[in-house]
This record gives C-alpha cells, sequence and structure tokens, in this order.
C-alpha cells in the first residue's frame, strides 16, 4: 500500500476523539503519515499517537441549542475555521480527509470539499450514532464514504457509499473482545458512568435505589461510580451509610479493568459508551442523555434493546424507586444477564479501527497522485 498523508479531524469530548485516536494508531502501524485537525476544546496533544506530529487547532463553535447571538458567533467562527483548514489543506495536501463528527469535524471537510477537483482529497466522515448527527448531516452529502458504528442509520444520504465498521475503541478495551462474560458467583459488580454531561442524574438515583435493595442482595452489591467532583462526597457518603463498598472518581483511569468485572452497566448511551459495552460484552441499563439534539442516544439504546443487548429507562422514569424495582428482577437472575451479555458481544466490533483503516485505503488508489 503507498504511504500516504491522511488528516483526523476530531475534537471536543473523549467520546469524538477516543475513536480518532485508535484510527490513527492503525493508520501509523500500517506506515501512513497523519495529522490531526482539532478544536480548542481537545487542543494540542502532548501524549498518544498525535504527540510530536503536525496538529492544528481550528476556531470554531457547536450551533445547535444557542441563542441567536451565540449562534451567529459559532457560525462566524466556523468560517474562521474553514477558511484556516483550506489554506492548511492546500498546502500539506493530503490524500484523505476522516471526520469524527461534531462541529470540529465541519471546517476540515468543508474546507477540502471547496478544495479544487484536482487537490481535493479523498473525504470520509465516522458516525458513531444510529442517526446522523446534525454536524454529519450538513456534510455527509459532500462526502466520498461514510462510515457507521450501527447496520443501520437514519439519515444517511442513499447516493453516499456507507459501510459499516464498528466504533473505534481504545486498544485496552479493544483487548476484552471474546473474553466472555463471567456471572456473578457472590459479590455483583456495577459499573455506573456518565461522563460530565450526565453524572449528576446517577448520582441522585442510584445510590438510594441500591440502599433500597433487600438487604440480602444489597450485601452482595459493589460500586464503581463517575461522579462530578462536586458530587464524590455525598456519593461516597451515601454509600458508606447504605454499608456498600464503593468507589467514588469523577475520572476513572482503569475502565478496561472495571469493564472486565462488571456484571452490570449503568449509564449513558453516547455511541462510544455504547461500542465498548459491546466489545467488552456487558449488560447495561442504559439512560439516554435527553438534550441530545437528535436523540442519537436514544437511538443507540433502542438498537441494543432491539438485540436483546441492554435494557434503557428514559430520564424522566429514571427514579430510585424504578431503578430499584429493575435492579431487583436484574440482579437476581444471573442467566438473564448472561444472555444479554452475549447479545452485546456479538454486536462488538474489537477490530473497527482495523476495518475503517481498509475502508480509507481501499479508497486511496484511486487518487491520481497515489503513486
Amino acid at each position: 500500500m503507498t504511504r500516504h498523508c491522511i488528516a483526523v479531524a476530531a475534537g471536543g469530548t473523549g467520546g469524538h476523539f477516543f475513536p480518532a485516536e485508535a484510527l490513527a494508531c492503525e493508520l501509523v502501524r500500517r506506515g501512513h503519515d497523519i495529522i490531526l485537525m482539532t478544536d480548542r476544546r481537545a487542543g494540542t496533544r502532548r501524549t498518544g499517537v498525535f504527540a510530536g506530529r503536525q496538529q492544528f487547532v481550528l476556531p470554531g463553535a457547536g450551533i445547535a441549542g444557542r441563542g441567536v447571538v451565540r449562534a451567529t458567533r459559532a457560525a462566524l467562527a466556523l468560517a474562521r475555521g474553514t477558511m484556516q483548514a483550506r489554506g492548511i489543506l492546500a498546502r500539506l495536501r493530503p490524500a484523505a480527509i476522516i471526520g469524527f463528527g461534531g462541529y470540529p469535524s465541519v471546517p476540515p471537510l468543508l474546507a477540502g470539499s471547496l478544495l479544487p477537483k484536482g487537490r481535493r482529497p479523498l473525504l470520509f466522515l465516522h458516525e458513531g450514532n444510529a442517526v446522523l448527527g446534525k454536524a454529519n448531516a450538513f456534510l455527509a452529502g459532500r462526502m466520498d464514504g461514510i462510515a457507521t458504528s450501527f447496520p443501520v442509520v437514519a439519515g444517511v444520504p442513499a447516493r453516499v457509499p456507507a459501510t459499516e465498521t464498528g466504533m473505534p475503541v481504545r486498544r485496552d478495551i479493544a483487548a476484552l473482545g471474546g473474553e466472555g462474560y463471567v456471572p456473578a458467583n457472590g459479590v455483583i459488580n456495577l459499573l455506573v458512568w456518565g461522563g460530565s454531561l450526565g453524572a449528576r442524574v446517577f448520582s441522585d438515583v442510584v445510590p438510594p435505589a441500591l440502599a433500597a435493595l433487600p438487604p440480602a442482595l444489597r450485601a452482595r452489591v459493589q460500586v464503581t461510580q463517575q461522579a462530578r467532583a462536586e458530587d464524590v462526597e455525598r456519593v461516597g457518603t451515601a454509600y458508606r451509610e447504605a454499608g456498600i463498598p464503593a468507589i467514588v472518581a469523577p475520572f476513572l483511569s482503569d475502565v478496561p479493568e472495571r469493564l472486565h468485572a462488571a456484571h452490570l452497566v449503568i449509564g449513558r448511551a453516547g455511541g462510544s459508551s455504547v461500542a465498548e459495552l459491546t466489545v467488552a460484552g456487558r449488560p447495561s441499563l442504559l439512560v439516554p442523555l435527553p438534550i441530545a439534539a437528535r436523540d442519537e442516544q436514544g437511538a443507540n439504546a433502542q438498537a441494543l434493546v432491539d438485540a436483546g443487548a441492554a435494557w434503557m429507562i428514559r430520564q424522566p422514569r429514571f427514579t430510585a424507586a424504578t431503578l430499584t424495582e429493575r435492579l431487583v428482577s436484574l440482579l437476581a437472575d444471573r442467566d438473564l444477564l448472561a444472555r444479554t451479555a452475549q447479545a452485546a458481544a456479538r454486536l462488538g466490533r474489537p477490530d473497527a479501527a482495523a476495518r475503517l483503516a481498509d475502508m480509507i485505503e481501499s479508497r486511496l488508489p484511486d487518487l491520481p497522485h497515489a503513486a
């Protein structure tokens, strides 16, 4: 395969950035040069695969959900970012650009589409959700191909080639693929994660729900929970008062180990979270983020529910009483949890980074300068 320069457009939260890093590692392993085009939230990367490589932090901001003034400012920032990206791409001439959704993907991919035909790179999107996000929907018609995490993704234009690659996950998460699920024999390990945007509802609901479990069941439970920094003390206190062993932290540095040990996961249904759950083959109780612009998380959760790989509770119904009732039935049924874990594992794509790299490489020889 010819060595190429490939631009990776990703920024914002880990949900967009983790898959970009996973793909970049695979592309570097295959001998390609990579450059990163990102936003201020992600910033310059000083560790990991992008460290020491060309990186460009572009202006931009999301428009969805903003008032008129802020939306106008965001649009102007995206326009500035697009102009900067166009100059960078014209100078570096990457063979392809792959964007991972959200507004950080807009300036590089839009700029690439505006270059003259003979200098235009191949343009690809990766969609991590079961419905095309707003930024990706804006860009989709200009793309040479779209990679998806789900077999069916609402909103993908029929005229644009789509390939189900799965969602690239971190290497240590991918290593969990195929390890299997061991039902709880004594202690039941619960993992509660929610990300910075959604952890508070879990801090409010999960501790009292677990405290209300029947004593014999509560005595078997131990918890690892992600919580906002300002909630860590009260959540930890609630568990101590209920006699439930718990690790509560704003950031979990050992996610692969915690995920491997988990018998049930409670959390949001973002694309990266769902990918990690299915790669690891873990049953989950999903509470989609209710403010998502296109209910992407609801679509993700429903796809797992339809496959028998998870359960879903919408946030308005996610109360301590509802959760206690659901946990009593789930935690008492080892076979049900095991079957759900197996269904989740059937959806997992631990080789997603390689599949996505294959999709990109399959188009690269068509470039006139790919000698």
